[in-house]
């Protein structure tokens, strides 16, 4: 009598290649990779049931370091292959790493309908602000004035919010963590992963070398508690090194101002309580930037819908219920036909 085996939980070095790591040294794609290692452990992922797919970029590389099924794909067309993998078989873990430079310029239109059609992957956006790979071109997210080879007197183009662009998109899932943020990114991750449907994760990553300490304004452990706000769903928008900052509608309820508790009578009560389910609130707190008001970081929006591949198989056991016996030779010479 064959007596059952338990599977054995994984470790995070388990999910690691034998490939070397061929990222520049101090990259932030190295804390991001120990992060995602980490999450699947600490989900209890398989291996043989984990598909990482990336463009091309920088963080493009990441399928070769996963000990996991992968496809290093072309510009931008990784969302269009993960549908594909995604729609063969469903049962599958699907994994989207890109960049923002793949993900949001050659790449935006395939993003775009990834996240509408609410394909049950979860997307990773490594944002630098900057393209990488390339050698240190301008992104569609880098700010007004940012020199680069293809921008030597600075650019002039307004920089696009990932985030934001993901809840235009129509995204049910959009969080946002930082690279070096250890204990809370594998949480939005867990997070995005538990989510059915397109899950849409900003990550801020720094790029020593093109782009080097471009979000330190925010990120910096001397500014962190000031210039970011952790929200959590059901509790008040608070932030500050002393808890003592937080966030309520405008005058006109058309925005959202920071205010500190205890001046002009303020208090908690004032404040706006995160709601996963608003996105009016979601978008209002991603376009937030600091120093004037602090970076919202983890869920901003998260709410429930079928996803695409749930609806296309239930729409197929649908026609096959309602198909007659299938006569292959009868459906060949059905319709317009030509003798030759």
């Amino acid at each position: 009598m064959n007596a059952p085996t338990a599977v054995e939980k994984l470790k995070p070095k388990d999910f690691a290649t034998d490939q070397e790591v061929r990222w520049c040294p101090g990259c932030g794609d190295y804390a991001i990779l120990k992060g995602v290692q980490k999450t699947l452990a600490d989900l209890g992922s398989r291996p043989e049931n984990t598909v990482f797919v990336s463009g091309i970029g920088c963080s493009s590389r990441f399928p070769y370091y996963m000990a996991t099924y992968g496809f290093h794909t072309i510009h931008g067309r990784a969302p269009a292959v993960a549908t594909g993998v995604k729609l063969a078989n469903p049962e599958l873990d699907v994994w989207i790493v890109t960049g923002d430079g793949d993900g949001l310029s050659i790449g935006g239109n395939h993003l775009l309908h990834v996240l509408r059609r609410n394909v049950d992957v979860q997307v990773l956006l490594f944002n630098n602000e900057i393209y990488g790979l390339t050698k240190g071109q301008y992104s569609p997210t880098s700010r007004i004035g940012t020199r680069s080879p293809s921008t030597p007197r600075g650019s002039v183009d307004l920089p696009l919010s990932p985030s934001v662009f993901a809840l235009g998109a129509g995204a049910t899932f959009v969080a946002r963590s930082v690279d070096t943020q250890q204990k809370h990114m594998p949480g939005v991750l867990q997070a995005a992963h538990g989510h059915k449907g397109a899950s849409f994760v900003e990550l801020f990553q720094n790029c020593i070398v093109y782009n080097d300490a471009v979000f330190d304004y925010f990120t910096d452990r001397s500014v962190v508690a000031d210039q970011q706000i952790e929200v959590i769903h059901g509790e008040p928008l608070i932030y500050g090194k002393d808890r003592d900052k937080g966030l309520r509608l405008a005058a006109g309820g058309l925005g959202l101002e920071a205010v500190t508790l205890g001046e002009d009578g303020v208090t908690e009560a004032d404040l706006m309580v995160h709601d996963e389910g608003n996105r009016t609130l979601a978008t209002l707190l991603a376009e937030m930037q600091a120093p004037e008001m602090p970076v919202a970081m983890g869920v901003l929006y998260r709410t429930g819908k079928d996803s695409y591949e749930q609806s296309v198989v239930a729409q197929m056991a649908e026609a096959k219920a309602a198909s007659t016996k299938p006569d292959l030779n009868a459906l060949l010479r059905s319709g317009s036909t030509w003798t030759v």
